[in-house]
């Protein structure tokens, strides 16, 4: 098993804080590679106040940002990445495909399919139960702190 970080741990790679870390817990990956990352969705989340209070459904948006926060790890856990930051760049392909609700375990996966210079390119999946709910190609863009 590859990379395993909870979450204090991804808060010494990534610079999200809440309420905007989405991502609880890396459970695998190769820095450089891919990641495997899970975020637990409850009725806390701030944005359920607003996005829908009448019936709690997480914003699609937040599902690509929760998963390039995953392509992020695998990207600046890498040494020489360490205390920059991952700028997306590009959304492509994104197809939703399930709604995400509270009490849902998302499990997303970003696998990086190809880097020239500081732009990176993850192909990215997130499922719940086995099935997809979301996926996407985003692209990443390396930049200083």
């Amino acid at each position: 098993m590859g990379m395993n970080y909870d979450s204090n741990q991804i808060a010494q790679i990534l610079p999200h804080r809440y309420p905007f870390a989405l991502v609880d817990r890396i459970v695998d990956g190769v820095p450089g590679q891919w990641a495997r990352g899970i975020k637990c969705v409850t009725a806390n989340e701030p944005f359920f106040q607003g996005h829908f209070p009448q019936k709690h459904v997480m914003p699609g948006v937040l599902l690509i940002e929760a998963m390039a926060q995953v392509g992020g790890v695998a990207i600046l856990a890498l040494p020489e990445n360490r205390g920059k930051l991952a700028f997306l760049g590009r959304v492509r392909e994104a197809r939703f495909k399930r709604q995400v609700v509270p009490g849902d375990v998302v499990e997303m996966e970003c696998m990086l399919t190809k880097q020239r210079g500081l732009i990176g390119v993850g192909v990215c999946k997130a499922t719940v139960n086995g099935e997809e709910a979301v996926s996407a190609e985003l692209t990443f863009a390396i930049g200083a702190e």
